[in-house]
């Protein structure tokens, strides 16, 4: 791939990313490649900027500057675009963004050299009965209550077949990459990020025998409520409310996310340093 052109985004309220930009921004211009910046960060750090669905239609490639939430945010906000992302780890734990600042200048030269790989992430479409809109996930989709106060009853069917009732806090549907977020806290599997999968984790079930599943991404999984309004999250980012009457659909998304890596990283040593195992 010829990088000519990248597209940055900053972690949201955080000017302090200023000093760290230009330098991100001079290293790139060194190996004579342009860099734009969305006009929201760029607003951010007092510079002129592009408007987001422009900058990632002019870019080769899309990066992100701050932490994993930064990331997923990005990769969500471009998806019609299927640009592949770099991300710049200045955040708290970076599961998926692996590039230091101090190394961004030896892997802009990688870059260039060819010296990369892009892993293909699987991502999620969901869509509510009677909206055009879709709704795009990298991490997970989590169904909710509304009120603190009250459990909630949650149908779930696979292949338009009734499967489960889970009652309790809600249910996480969640990708692989999103294995180690919200599912990991609640109880659920860790899976390799590269499998196509789904990952059924129930929060807080009344009953004890609910358990979390692992289901080939080939099938649909149909949600509904049985008598609560509740909400659908996604990504903990974006909230939507739905009612008894309407269906939430979540299937395999037909493209993925493309994230480019240093060739020598390995997931499982991530995993092992950020969640201390062995230690």
């Amino acid at each position: 791939m010829d990088i000519k052109k990248v597209g940055v985004i900053l972690r949201p309220s955080s000017p302090e990313l200023k000093e760290l930009f230009f330098k991100i921004k001079s290293a790139f211009e060194k190996e004579n490649i342009e860099v734009l910046i969305d006009s929201i960060s760029a607003s951010m750090i007092d510079v002129m900027g592009q408007e987001f669905d422009s900058m990632c239609k002019d870019s080769d490639i899309l990066v992100s500057i701050g932490g994993d939430g930064t990331l997923i945010s990005l990769v969500r906000r471009s998806y019609r675009c299927h640009k592949p992302v770099l991300g710049i780890y200045v955040g708290k734990l970076g599961f998926l963004t692996d590039i230091l600042p101090n190394e961004i200048e030896d892997f802009i030269k990688k870059l260039k050299k060819g010296e990369y790989r892009i892993d293909n992430r699987m991502m999620m479409e969901a869509s509510i009965s009677g909206k055009k809109e879709k709704m795009y996930s990298f991490n997970d989709i989590v169904i909710t209550r509304r009120s603190i106060s009250k459990m909630i009853h949650v149908d779930a069917f696979i292949d338009k077949k009734w499967f489960n009732t889970y009652y309790g806090d809600g249910l996480i549907i969640s990708t692989p990459t999103g294995s180690t977020a919200y599912n990991l806290a609640s109880g659920g599997p860790v899976v390799y990020p590269l499998t196509d999968a789904y990952i059924l984790t129930p929060i807080c079930p009344h009953s004890l025998t609910q358990r979390p599943l692992v289901l080939p991404a080939e099938f649909e999984i149909e949600i509904k409520t049985v008598k609560e309004n509740a909400l659908m999250v996604i990504d903990g980012q974006e909230i939507y409310e739905f009612t008894p009457e309407d269906s939430i659909t979540i299937k395999k998304a037909k493209i993925g996310a493309k994230l480019i890596h240093r060739l020598e990283r390995n997931y499982f040593e991530v995993l092992r340093e950020k969640l201390h195992w062995g230690m």
